[in-house]
């Protein structure tokens, strides 16, 4: 089935170009659009999406309210943001985001972050991390974990960065086959999602921030 998505954006040429590329994905359909936050929340209940792009700003209600309001109705939201402030990503997974993406990460990002949010993972971009991790703690580092030789090179390729998309095509993976690795590295580090493994590569050295 179809991944019905809403796009709740101010600016107009933003929602039709995430429009034009969520609706070329085979498995995703834009089902509505939203101008300000007030309108996107109305809507995500009488259309209920199972997703929801929002922007951080909007008038009416900001897309943190968005996902505040919309928490625990099965619907995701995901922040697709210019604006990338410690206090927007803790505010927003605070209050249920189910990812936080900028605007200039790029499509192929912004497709995976709704893919994540349908899988139940969470997808943050790269360019975040860092400073999303930074004194709230890292997974394990603990030199008994031994990774497959297929791991180490997934792992690295996740602290860059990359989607699973990229991983699979680049090492001629299934995309499920990447997942399952993903899932493999979480188990034995103790992380909870790739943002966690991203964080174990860093502070074990097997990948550069």
């Amino acid at each position: 089935m179809s991944t019905r998505i809403l796009v709740a954006d101010d600016q107009e040429g933003i929602r039709s170009a995430f429009r034009l590329i969520l609706d070329a994905q085979p498995d995703m359909t834009v089902v509505a659009e939203a101008a300000d936050g007030r309108a996107a929340i109305d809507t995500a209940m009488a259309v209920r999406p199972d997703v929801v792009l929002a922007d951080i700003r909007m008038p009416g209600a900001d897309g943190i309210e968005v996902a505040r309001v919309l928490a625990g109705t099965g619907i995701h939201v995901v922040i697709v943001t210019t604006f990338g402030l410690d206090e927007y990503v803790h505010a927003a997974l605070r209050h249920g985001a189910s990812g936080f993406v900028l605007k200039r990460s790029g499509p192929t990002l912004l497709v995976e972050a709704v893919r994540a949010a349908m899988s139940g993972d969470m997808l943050i971009s790269p360019q975040l991390t860092v400073r999303l991790l930074r004194g709230r703690g890292l997974p394990r580092e603990s030199q008994d974990v031994v990774l497959t030789e297929r791991e180490d090179e997934v792992v690295a390729m996740v602290a860059q960065g990359r989607t699973n998309a990229e991983i699979a095509a680049e090492l001629f993976l299934a995309p499920g086959t990447v997942k399952n690795h993903i899932a493999a590295v979480q188990r034995k580090i103790g992380a909870r999602n790739r943002v966690g493994v991203a964080a174990w590569a860093w502070s074990t050295g097997r990948a550069e921030p």
